[in-house]
């Protein structure tokens, strides 16, 4: 559930207009958001592809009012996802093309889930997960945002889908950032549709793989390591990382696993993972790593991801000093944390069984 990097303006370099005009923006953001979450679920990029096109003749494909549609257009020119070259036609900018949903660099799934009622409608219950400490997931829909997601295979297929968009830059990295060339066999322990380990596979051809997910997370994971042409080397594995992890590895991979959990749980899965890896194997974890202090110019957007983790699932991101905490109660040593390149906001986080 991570957005893309963005810093955020130091208050020291702040003029009092500057100031209001962060506020305001900061203020409407919520529906600039739902702006862009409307253009994804009327396919208004893929509608517009590579030309331009009016108002009237978008929306006599997508079941719109004219008027109404062009109020949106105008507003997504606005915020630089479309181009205005003539009164009245847009056509995409590059951050436009990646609503598109056949693009090869599309956010269009990420776009659809993370402007979602499923996403959304908890944050409006902000105030009493400070309050408790508790998500609010849980009492708005009446069970946890991941038992949500199991009993509507629709929307479970756009949070995969999202999920390995999200993915798609991170798994871009990781496979030259790390020595896999050590070890045999990796398993990706909640995997999802296996973009990281195709990533990893594709790059050190001696390597196979295991996706480790519930059922419904490993649904699109065929098709994808298909596409990749990793699927004879990879073994799909269901089941619930709360109660085991799959043996045969010498490498265990948690991607964005660990901060959608609280302590207590992630300990649990830390310790299946040593339970399963040999005591020669290792552990990486690949996580946001936040600084010991905020620092107002750098990315701002993981403590809004980390207030995400509270309201939707009662997990959080962490520091340094919190995963080496974790690694230690769950029968591992931290050796090393080592950041991806910028932009990206992940640290491979390595440990080795004690």
């Amino acid at each position: 559930m991570s957005p893309e990097n963005r810093s955020c303006p130091s208050p020291e370099s702040q003029s009092p207009d500057r100031a209001r005009a962060v506020v305001t923006r900061i203020a409407y953001g919520a529906m600039a958001a739902q702006a862009v979450g409307a253009a994804a679920r009327f396919r208004i990029a893929d509608l517009i592809g590579d030309g331009a096109r009016t108002a009237d003749e978008l929306a006599a494909e997508c079941a719109a009012r004219p008027e109404a549609l062009g109020r949106l257009l105008r507003a997504l020119a606005g915020l630089g996802l479309l181009a205005e070259h003539t009164p009245g036609r847009f056509a995409l900018t590059g951050a436009g093309a990646l609503l598109r949903s056949d693009g090869p660099e599309s956010l269009h799934s990420f776009i659809r889930m993370f402007t979602d009622p499923a996403m959304l409608r908890a944050w409006e219950h902000l105030d009493d997960s400070l309050r408790t400490g508790a998500p609010a997931f849980d009492a708005v829909f009446g069970k946890d945002f991941f038992g949500y997601l199991a009993e509507d295979p629709d929307l479970s297929a756009e949070f995969n889908a999202a999920m390995g968009q999200a993915t798609r830059d991170t798994a871009a990295l990781v496979p030259g950032a790390f020595d896999f060339g050590r070890f045999t066999t990796v398993a990706d322990i909640g995997g999802g549709d296996g973009t990281l380990l195709a990533a990893i596979l594709t790059a050190h051809p001696s390597l196979h793989g295991i996706v480790f997910d519930l059922r419904e997370g490993l649904a699109q994971a065929p098709g994808n390591l298909a596409r990749h042409g990793v699927e004879g080397r990879t073994s799909l594995v269901s089941g619930d990382f709360f109660t085991t992890a799959p043996e045969g590895a010498d490498l265990y991979l948690l991607k964005s696993v660990i901060h959608d959990w609280n302590d207590e749980q992630c300990t649990e899965i830390l310790r299946h993972c040593r339970r399963a890896v040999p005591d020669d194997g290792r552990l990486l974890i690949i996580e946001p790593v936040l600084p010991p202090v905020v620092d107002p110019a750098a990315d701002c957007l993981a403590y809004i991801v980390d207030l995400n983790m509270l309201v939707n699932v009662g997990g959080r991101e962490r520091t340094r000093d919190d995963f080496e905490r974790l690694c230690r109660g769950a029968g591992f040593a931290l050796r090393s944390v080592t950041p991806l390149p910028s932009p990206s906001r992940f640290s491979l986080i390595e440990a080795e069984p004690v």
